[in-house]
């Protein structure tokens, strides 16, 4: 039996340096732990919204809708303006759309400027839903960050944001 202790994971990555000169131990160690806290958080998310019969997509269209009507009384969004916001594909946008009118959270008007296009509102339905579904998602939003400080928030903002800066580089094929 062996008195040594185990390596870990950040020494292999050391080791493995050694035949893989670029490989930054670091670099690697931090991402994965990145990587780590986005796939639970996502499926924390996900687990939440579903049972509301949500998924994180839907719920973001209809808190992007929410969001516009408390500040645009009665005018909706066009779909292409949903994907924008929403960071999607306007065809996924259409899938998502499809699915909340065929639910019953969402109604679809002809746009008042132009005929070719529609503008997309809250029903009653979804308004329900969101205010039920919300304070309990902000609470649990709230329950998450509520060991950072503000300013550690502010400088795990920062952080994120320079981290993101170099995402053009991880996609280079």
């Amino acid at each position: 039996m062996s008195l040594t202790p185990p390596i870990t994971r950040f020494e292999r990555l050391q080791r493995l340096s050694q035949r893989f000169p670029q490989l930054d131990a670091s670099a690697i160690e931090t991402c994965v732990l990145l990587l780590r806290m986005s796939n639970e958080l996502s499926s924390a998310y996900e687990a939440n919204l579903a049972r509301h019969g949500l998924s994180t997509g839907r719920f973001t269209v209809l808190a992007r809708l929410l969001s516009y009507s408390e500040s645009e009384e009665g005018k909706g969004l066009t779909p292409a303006e949903l994907a924008e916001s929403s960071c999607v594909s306007r065809a996924t946008m259409t899938g998502l759309l499809d699915t909340l009118e065929k639910d019953g959270l969402i109604s679809r008007a002809d746009h008042p400027d132009d005929r070719r296009m529609y503008t997309v509102h809250l029903t009653p339905k979804a308004s329900a839903l969101l205010e039920e579904l919300l304070p309990v998602h902000f609470r649990r939003v709230a329950a998450l960050m509520s060991t950072l400080s503000e300013p550690e928030r502010a400088t795990l903002r920062e952080l994120l944001t320079k981290v993101s800066s170099g995402l053009p580089a991880f996609r280079e094929p």
